[in-house]
């Protein structure tokens, strides 16, 4: 039987840019890859696998192979064939995802939420061609030539700024806003769904011209000419975006050259460099996670002009660095200093920074879950996961990741009879216990009362969580807010990565009413236990910021000690910031933080070096 045809490629509408990115990789797989970020709904996977049966037309070894978000290192790279190893005795390797991939594309859905050193293991297999395996007794090289696309859902979480700068292109998509495309996009998708067969014979002859084109372009990119007027203009474009190393230069060029080729074209022209300054720097820009993606089509003009003036400028005369489109002279940091905060410093930036004061921010020191958890792989707490170092080994089948080699031996040397080639069975296979880091998830409670609506104190809760905020965005952490004022609590910001997203929620907080301290802790422990549910390994801290009144209902303060105690018995540990400033002192957030089981800091100390020590000891009390 055959197979149902897939959605066709020239079907899609709209999107021009993001078919665009596909076709210039498809046509000159060195670019790179593409990195597809945009809200769910917006044909991201639909085009990637429409791309695919595309390029089966032009090489019929071409395939798509889709790496899962839970893949391991084995599973992706390759690793000792333990099989053949027990039963034959022979050191054999096993290949991995990246050589089925081999002469196709590599997709990776959700690609920001794999972890950190597979996507660096997939992007160095892109750029290299070839993948490399040292490991486990094995020593292996083989080719793994392919087209790597990832789709990622920016408010699920970012790519760290090193990873973000490995993929060679990116494109923002989201869906219009035009009535008429979105009719037209409706249209098409139930036609396709009630006849698939039927819909892709309506634009079968469109995909076979696509794929005519691209092996044309793909036959001719390699005679390109790229003359140095326009590789002048790419390094002039490059070096006035400040961008770090030499990467963007190289990609945009190879992008330009792809581009040329696509067209038809002999030689590299002004057009192909912008195309493909669009695709290749937009996320090379974004060095501050809280700094707003996107380039400005009219900075983007004003930089092709300046890079034009110095393309045309004679070599043996060269000109002072011009200044970054956008302004900023001399007044602009180097790439070595931190931007300031505050202000958006990026060239060119279209964004804005949260409005606390600069000095309310901070480089804050590590908050350090204590004992040994079994999270996702992070930055912060010692955590028991696949991506740390070998510790130990052990014999349970259910434990620990991957196979400890020496450790398999060791136990298989016990039986030996004698002489000759050694036997290993099956119950000599020990697991490899590893210890590294984990990420955990940060929830900060705040009191948004009429109490504490005085814009000092508000500036300093605001400063301090978006410090710990960035903290967290480096550490690979999850972060949640919840405000509480007037009758109820809401959360302001649920579990993310993304800081870009949740410096934009944080940026203003409504203060005001009634203080609803029991609701602000009910909900933090709902929070709690729904997080629990969908990942029982990531462990919480909850920093709650209050001066700790409670008013409004029947029997407030006995409803928050009430809140407290089901908080408490979730067994995760807690912080209580007490911003209360009365001359006179009630010392309701120090009951609370008794309440708690947890320590109290006041919000004249919420200084980088006291709010840690007293985040790290109240995490020591949950040990």
């Amino acid at each position: 039987m055959a197979a149902e045809p897939g959605y066709p490629f020239s079907a899609l509408v709209g999107q021009d840019r993001l078919r665009l990115a596909l076709v210039l990789c498809a046509v000159r797989p060195e670019i790179g890859g593409v990195l597809i970020r945009g809200e769910k709904g917006t044909a991201k996977s639909t085009a990637v696998r429409a791309l695919a049966d595309v390029l089966s037309a032009i090489d019929d070894d071409a395939r798509l192979v889709e790496l899962p978000i839970g893949a391991t290192e084995d599973r992706v790279v390759g690793s000792l064939d333990l099989q053949r190893v027990l039963r034959d005795g022979e050191h054999a390797f096993s290949p991995g995802l990246l050589a089925r991939a081999h002469g196709g594309v590599l997709y990776v859905d959700e690609v920001n939420l794999l972890h950190d050193h597979l996507v660096d293991v997939l992007l160095d297999a892109a750029a290299m061609g070839r993948v490399h395996v040292e490991r486990d007794g094995v020593s292996h090289s083989h080719d793994a030539r392919f087209m790597l696309v990832g789709t990622m859902n920016p408010e699920e979480g970012e790519l760290r700024p090193q990873l973000l700068d490995r993929f060679g292109l990116t494109v923002d998509v989201r869906a219009s806003r035009d009535v008429d495309v979105r009719v037209e996009v409706i249209r098409r998708r139930m036609d396709f769904e009630a006849d698939p067969a039927e819909f892709a014979s309506r634009y079968a002859d469109e995909d076979a011209q696509l794929a005519k084109s691209i092996a044309e372009a793909r036959a001719s990119v390699a005679d390109v000419v790229l003359p140095d007027s326009e590789l002048r203009r790419i390094a002039a474009l490059c070096a006035a975006f400040d961008v770090d190393g030499m990467r963007a230069d190289l990609v945009v060029a190879r992008t330009a050259v792809a581009h040329a080729a696509w067209r038809g074209a002999g030689a590299v022209e002004e057009q192909d460099v912008r195309v493909a300054a669009e695709l290749a720097l937009p996320h090379r820009r974004r060095r501050d996670p809280f700094d707003d993606p996107g380039l400005d089509p009219d900075v983007l003009d004003e930089a092709m002009t300046q890079a034009g003036e110095s393309a045309d400028a004679p070599e043996s005369d060269p000109e002072p660095d011009p200044d970054p489109p956008g302004g900023g002279g001399a007044s602009e940091p180097s790439a070595a200093e931190p931007p300031a905060e505050g202000n958006s410093t990026r060239p060119g930036s279209s964004g804005s920074r949260p409005n606390a004061p600069a000095s309310s921010t901070f480089k804050t020191k590590a908050l350090v879950v204590p004992g040994v958890g079994e999270g996702a792989p992070g930055r912060r707490s010692r955590a028991r996961n696949r991506t740390g170092t070998t510790v130990a080994a052990t014999e349970d089948p259910l434990a620990g990741h991957g196979v400890h080699l020496f450790g398999t031996l060791l136990a298989a040397a016990g039986h030996q009879s004698g002489a000759g080639r050694m036997s290993v069975s099956p119950d000599d296979v020990r697991r490899a216990i590893r210890e590294g880091r984990e990420g955990n998830l940060v929830i900060f409670v705040v009191d948004a009362s009429g109490s504490m609506a005085a814009r000092d104190r508000m500036a300093a809760v605001g400063g301090a969580t978006l410090s710990l905020l960035r903290d967290a965005y480096q550490r690979r952490d999850k972060v949640a807010v919840i405000t509480f004022r007037g009758q109820q609590a809401h959360v302001v910001l649920p579990p993310t990565s993304s800081v870009h997203i949740a410096s934009r929620r944080l940026a203003n907080f409504d203060t005001g009413g009634k203080t609803p301290l029991a609701q602000g802790l009910l909900t933090a422990r709902d929070l709690v236990v729904r997080e629990k549910a969908r990942d029982r390994a990531r462990r919480a801290l909850v920093v709650v910021l209050t001066d700790g009144r409670a008013t409004g209902g029947a029997d407030p303060l006995g409803r928050s000690r009430a809140a407290a105690g089901l908080l408490a018995a979730e067994g995760t540990a807690c912080v209580v910031v007490d911003c209360e400033t009365s001359y006179v002192r009630l010392g309701l957030a120090d009951e609370l933080a008794r309440q708690l089981g947890a320590p109290a800091v006041r919000l004249a100390h919420l200084r980088a070096d006291s709010l840690t020590r007293l985040v790290t000891a109240g995490t020591e009390l949950a040990a």
